[in-house]
């Protein structure tokens, strides 16, 4: 499968790798390891020692800033060079090295750059909302592996329409079907909007606003920016009143290929406008938001997006969708994540044309 390399891609929460810790990942198809050093640097290098070839996550740190093989004992520094060879006169082979991926930490995220031209930090996707917001107000950084391509996970909050079905009751009901939607584009960044008005509102929002049952209008806005994450602004007000007498969340959605038919799903939730309700209950409600996110994506999301990828899977030949009036989110991004990907590949065979080139948006 092609994907968009020359792009930051979230690796993991930075507080899922401790000092002197070693993670084995597959990221784009490549395997991994990141690690961090005892002073807190987070290295990534190829997964695969050059000597047999052993995994380098099955080994351990030594000297608090070096990966040892765990099989034949080579050691290699952040940068991905043969640093001890203990064996004979301890020769260092010119070959012994690995390549290493660059990474930056950014919005309590480690970021991975996978391609071979010049990484640049100020292209790491701005999630400011996440340092600036305060520590009560944000959910736990989640995560999880989904048993599906990262373009279906895309899809999935592109059509925002699926919760009156899927989390029928929880995130949406049989009267959000038919909301008012928008579709716009920023340079190369998609966004859909959604407002239902006037009608039952739903468990989640309900947790968070009046708890008191009563009709609202009810907003969504999905936006999609490369290569794969995603801000939901969603909530809730009085009917007819504006958003910001009402409530909600940014929920924020980082997706990373892990294979074609695999990924890794980092999630968190911002509330906004939060309506206060006094301890515990305010604690209370943030724990629950948190479980409530959890469960639509692990046993309803992940278990449709799972299935349908077995499906799409065992029928073995090219499928193709009919679409709906809904889609049209869907596939404005895959026209701008395309042509990005179809600009890399141009750069890629001709090399001598200097860096790559970000496309032009795309006009529907």
């Amino acid at each position: 499968m092609n994907y968009l390399r020359n792009t930051w891609y979230a690796a993991m929460w930075s507080q899922d790798l401790e000092p002197g810790q070693i993670v084995g990942r597959i990221y784009l198809g490549e395997q991994v390891v990141l690690f961090r050093s005892t002073d807190g640097k987070v290295s990534a290098l190829d997964d695969i020692c050059p000597h047999r070839f052993a995994p380098l996550h099955k080994g351990y740190l030594v000297d608090g800033c070096k990966i040892r093989c765990g099989y034949h004992g080579l050691e290699f520094d952040g940068s991905g060079a043969c640093v001890r060879n203990p064996h004979g006169k301890e020769r260092i082979p010119s070959a012994a090295h690995t390549r290493a991926y660059p990474v930056a930490e950014k919005h309590s995220m480690i970021w991975i750059w996978m391609g071979d031209q010049a990484a640049d930090p100020d292209l790491i996707p701005d999630f400011q909302l996440i340092d600036d917001a305060q520590p009560e107000l944000v959910s736990r950084r989640d995560w999880m592996k989904m048993e599906a391509g990262f373009e279906l996970v895309v899809d999935n909050l592109m059509d925002l329409s699926h919760t009156s079905f899927l989390h029928d009751g929880l995130l949406g009901n049989e009267a959000t079907i038919k909301s008012d939607t928008k579709v716009e584009q920023n340079g190369n960044r998609v966004s859909v909007d959604r407002i239902a008005r006037n009608v039952p509102v739903t468990k989640f929002h309900d947790l968070q606003f009046l708890r008191d049952g009563q009709p609202v209008d009810l907003w969504t806005n999905i936006t999609w920016q490369p290569p794969a994450c995603l801000v939901n602004d969603n909530g809730v007000t009085r009917p007819g009143a504006s958003r910001v007498e009402g409530t909600g969340v940014y929920g924020i959605h980082f997706l990373t290929p892990e294979t074609e038919t695999t990924c890794w799903y980092h999630f968190v939730a911002v509330r906004q406008n939060p309506v206060k309700h006094g301890e515990p209950l305010d604690t209370q409600i943030r724990e629950q938001i948190a479980e409530m996110r959890r469960y639509a994506f692990v046993e309803q999301d992940h278990d449709m997006i799972r299935a349908q990828q077995q499906a799409m899977l065992r029928a073995g030949r090219t499928l193709k969708e009919v679409s709906l009036e809904s889609d049209v989110g869907i596939e404005r991004y895959k026209r701008v994540l395309r042509s990005m990907m179809e600009a890399e590949r141009a750069q890629t065979r001709s090399p001598s044309s200097g860096k790559t080139q970000i496309p032009k948006a795309i006009v529907a």
